[in-house]
């Protein structure tokens, strides 16, 4: 039946709202079957899956589930398994990508629907940390990008800036278009000692300072990346390893869902309640990506949804470890 399932995901147009609230319910009964883990949750919560005739009903599984366990409503073997960085003290999340051609044909669908086809522009990545580890589901798919860029000066940059500098440059006064994906830090390392005026480069930050400076909001990043490369506004990937979809931001942090991806906002002291448009709360994502594991997952993210079905993402729980439902002993 998965299969039959991701043909319609696939299918999925970003204005097809009620496409995507059915196929969400298909995708909850397949996996309150077919995962164990998540039908274990399920019997705790005593939900029974036939029940459940609403978006707003489905259980949503806490992402803690991803360090514990192994979170699957498939019979295949792995392909290729993402992991968390992690922090000291903590156990990374493990992801099970079972088909490495589904992942990269979403996340190429997704990013067609923002943006314009990668075999037109370059491909630039500033990813210090996740490069430098295995198992980052960011560094598959910016590598994936790259191969599927027809410019062979589409690239991974480690720390040389200078050499992305003057690329940059180069690809500036060709009139090229140009994506850089960029780590936060490895972004601000740059803005240090280098400055250049390239109105139309696409610069997408993916976060994370992974303690490498001190921490600061995001209209202060944005602002001193936007005065050394140039640009009115700085891009923004929402994703992690628990996802396999993206959703995308064209500046200010607002983040539009994907044709795969949506989120709802639950209150902070009750995860089974939802809060109002514009309310800040924890984050609920459903990622129909996800049918060969969990496509219902309680975030450790804070945030708020607007009327125009537009997110942003505030923060974190200050003890996200501890907060929302315990039921960890599955």
């Amino acid at each position: 039946m998965s299969d039959s399932l991701k043909k319609e995901i696939l299918n999925l147009s970003t204005d097809n709202k009620k496409g995507f609230n059915e196929l969400s319910l298909r995708v909850f009964r397949h996996q309150a079957t077919h995962n164990e883990v998540y039908n274990q949750y399920l019997n705790y919560l005593s939900i029974d899956s036939s029940n459940i005739n609403d978006l707003l009903d489905i259980p949503f599984l806490p992402i803690d589930f991803f360090k514990k366990h192994r979170i699957s409503s498939t019979d295949s073997s792995p392909e290729e398994i993402f992991t968390s960085s992690g922090t000291t003290g903590t156990n990374a999340s493990k992801h099970e990508l079972y088909y490495r051609e589904w992942y990269e044909k979403i996340t190429v669908k997704l990013w067609n629907e923002k943006y314009f086809p990668l075999s037109e522009c370059v491909i630039l990545a500033l990813l210090p940390g996740y490069l430098e580890r295995k198992g980052s589901s960011l560094i598959y798919m910016v590598d994936y990008f790259i191969k599927q860029s027809e410019d062979d000066r589409s690239g991974f940059f480690l720390y040389d800036h200078g050499k992305l500098f003057d690329l940059l440059n180069q690809l500036k006064d060709e009139g090229k278009k140009v994506v850089l994906f960029g780590v936060t830090f490895g972004l601000l390392d740059f803005a240090e000692n280098f400055q250049l005026n390239f109105p139309d480069l696409i610069i997408m930050e993916t976060g994370g300072m992974k303690g490498r400076r001190k921490e600061m909001t995001r209209s202060e990043v944005h602002q001193i990346i936007k005065e050394a490369f140039g640009v009115k506004s700085v891009h923004s990937e929402y994703g992690m390893t628990e996802l396999l979809s993206q959703a995308y931001s064209s500046g200010k942090g607002i983040f539009t869902p994907s044709s795969t991806l949506d989120i709802l906002v639950r209150d902070t002291n009750d995860p089974f309640s939802w809060v109002g448009e514009g309310n800040t709360g924890g984050v609920n994502v459903i990622d129909l990506a996800n049918v060969d594991t969990c496509s219902f997952i309680e975030t450790q993210d804070l945030g708020r949804k607007f009327p125009d079905g537009k997110f942003e993402i505030l923060g974190r729980f200050d003890n996200s470890d501890i907060r929302g439902c315990n039921l960890m002993v599955l």
